[in-house]
């Protein structure tokens, strides 16, 4: 148990560290590579759990994907960094106004656990020992959540569609490929017969 409570604060404290350095970095890149480092450090947190499912697919789909287009895309702007640092007192206020609504959120949070200590044994539904995390997940998304699961997708799969919409460019002077212009033609259109007569050239 001391194992466990010790991996839990280091795992925790580092991603606490590193959403605060996501949001306070000067460089978009290294905001990115701390957004990772708290991916990992949140799926250390869902093995503590039990939930290793979670935590893999953390790993694969945030960190393997989600994260590293993120640093793609980040890496590939050009970013003037002099206008980044302006305006900052300007925002000030918002940022501190939504942080205090944050922490006052925490405090009544903490505050219930010790008043209530039992409240949160009572929120978590006890699962059966045989059920594995991943059949449990399973079963509840595709019982009592699927019309959400299946909004979700459907929600994902146009915005997928209006991305491609909106970037995709019409060049008139590319060269493509047409597959039925090739077909459709003749030997009299490609194919031309010159006689050359000696001493004459082409």
């Amino acid at each position: 148990m001391i194992i466990q409570a010790l991996a839990f604060y280091a795992f925790a404290a580092v991603a606490v560290a590193s959403g605060v350095m996501v949001i306070s970095a000067r460089n978009p890149v290294h905001s990115v590579l701390f957004l990772i480092l708290a991916f990992f450090n949140a799926a250390g947190l869902f093995v503590l759990l039990g939930a290793e499912f979670l935590a893999m697919i953390l790993v694969i789909v945030y960190v393997g994907a989600v994260a590293v287009l993120f640093l793609f895309v980040v890496m590939m702007l050009d970013i003037n960094f002099v206008e980044l640092r302006q305006g900052f007192l300007q925002y000030l206020p918002v940022g501190a106004l939504i942080g205090l609504i944050l922490l006052a959120e925490l405090i009544l949070m903490f505050g219930a656990w010790v008043a209530a200590p039992g409240a949160l044994q009572a929120a978590v539904a006890p699962t059966p020992s045989a059920l594995s995390n991943t059949a449990a997940l399973g079963a509840l998304l595709y019982t009592h959540y699927v019309y959400a699961f299946q909004t979700a997708g459907a929600v994902l799969l146009v915005a997928m569609i209006g991305a491609i919409v909106l970037t995709h460019r019409s060049r008139p002077d590319t060269r493509r490929q047409r597959i039925a212009r090739q077909v459709a033609r003749r030997r009299e259109d490609t194919l031309e017969i010159v006689k050359v007569r000696p001493g004459e050239g082409a």
